[in-house]
């Protein structure tokens, strides 16, 4: 069960409960009405990225998807927190390459996402064997990576927000969310679609 298709999303929810929060994350990000497993960061070899209003559709109520997603949650007000998801594809689309998370406090979303993308073309990097100074900018590695014609993209769906004011719990999170491959969309004037 090798998935085919990923999509990326992101959410923010805010609720008296912390439970609540994370519904609110997950129904801003589109995904609340499935049964999420979270699995570990390998994205799967020839495996093509799909927009969020495409993937959705190949997706049915309760149905048990396997994600990578990040969350982060607090109440303290006007606390700056993001989650989120990197990605790094080998240029080789029959190798896999890598998804990363990570969460903060105090970081932009940009800060975040540059963060979650250095550290999926890192251990990507490692894996292919391309030598590194660690202590360098992202800037400069993310260069000296797509240079090496061995990595073809890096990219990160982040999601940051800051604390309510009054207090009410605050969840971001950031997920990529595989879809089967033998995944339709349901039946419309009898005919099904592939993504």
């Amino acid at each position: 069960m090798v998935p085919k298709y990923v999509f990326f999303t992101k959410g923010v929810g805010r609720h008296k409960e912390q439970l609540g929060s994370f519904e609110m994350a997950l129904r801003d990000a589109g995904i609340e009405k499935f049964n999420l497993v979270t699995v570990s960061s390998i994205f799967p070899p020839n495996c093509k990225i799909i927009s969020r209003e495409k993937g959705l559709q190949y997706l049915q109520a309760g149905e048990i998807v396997f994600c990578v997603m990040y969350e982060l949650r607090s109440c303290e007000p006007n606390r700056l927190m993001a989650a989120s998801v990197g990605l790094a594809v080998p240029s080789d689309a029959s190798q896999y390459g890598y998804l990363s998370e990570h969460k903060s406090f105090g970081e932009t979303e940009e800060k975040a996402g540059e963060y979650s993308e250095d550290l999926a073309a890192s251990m990507l990097a490692t894996t292919l064997g391309l030598e590194f100074n660690s202590d360098a900018a992202w800037d400069e590695r993310e260069q000296l990576y797509k240079a090496s014609g061995k990595i073809i993209k890096t990219t990160n769906v982040t999601q940051s927000a800051i604390g309510h004011k009054d207090g009410l719990w605050t969840t971001v999170l950031a997920a990529a969310i595989f879809v089967p491959a033998d995944a339709t969309v349901p039946a419309i004037n009898g005919e099904t679609a592939k993504p």
